[in-house]
């Protein structure tokens, strides 16, 4: 499940980051509007989380202009705006939900959850490439029917991969899609990650194109 967080206040952003990291999702981040907006028109998100309060472009815009080029990700307000014309306003703009600030984490990732169930009983959460199988809504990896584990990191990446499926996907952009904002980053974990998988799911699954990045294919359709 990914996730986006467009929030301007750094020790929040970080600390809901982190939340939903430990709560299995991939999590991307924005500190302003402009950002966000773009993060959200052009990558593959089953929710997003949104301040309205935020620098360059409003957060209400934002919405706005997602609806209206017809990204229908569900979107969470956050804010510390708690005026009932606010709320309306948020929800009749396309907001699925609102939450004001101060709120505790433990609710906000409990509507997460109920945003993310009403949107893949309508549609489908399993990601596949051949026989390999992801599904989005429960965690499970399938080969050939068969579950294979995996941890946090190793999802991630694979997560990524599903949803680029035959698209080149360089380290960094992997690097960029992994880890927290100010997470220590060393591109040659990606390669680790990378040779686990293989060894997982099938070293023909990730073709490395070299100099470029990495891609996932569907053997049986000839890379």
């Amino acid at each position: 499940m990914r996730v986006l967080v467009v929030e301007d206040d750094r020790n929040l952003r970080e600390q809901l980051v982190a939340a939903l990291g430990d709560a299995g999702y991939a999590v991307d981040q924005a500190d302003n509007g402009e950002d966000g907006q773009f993060l959200g028109e052009t990558e593959p998100y089953d929710l997003v989380i949104l301040d309205l309060g935020l620098p360059k472009v409003d957060g209400l815009t934002v919405l706005k202009n997602w609806r209206a080029g017809g990204r229908a990700m569900p979107v969470l307000i956050l804010s510390a705006r708690d005026r009932w014309s606010e709320k309306v306003e948020g929800l009749d703009l396309g907001a699925n939900d609102y939450v004001t600030k101060p709120f505790h984490m433990g609710e906000l990732l409990a509507r997460v959850r109920a945003n993310v169930r009403r949107t893949t009983d309508h549609a489908s959460s399993v990601l596949e490439c051949g026989d390999l199988q992801l599904n989005t809504a429960t965690g499970q990896v399938l080969v050939n029917g068969q579950p294979i584990k995996l941890t946090a990191y190793q999802y991630k990446v694979l997560d990524y991969l599903m949803h680029h499926r035959g698209r080149i996907v360089s380290r960094s952009e992997l690097i960029e899609k992994i880890y927290a904002q100010d997470h220590e980053r060393d591109s040659n974990t990606i390669e680790v990650f990378i040779g686990i998988l293989r060894r997982k799911i099938g070293a023909d699954r990730i073709v490395t194109e070299k100099g470029l990045g990495y891609r996932l294919v569907n053997p049986a359709e000839g890379g």
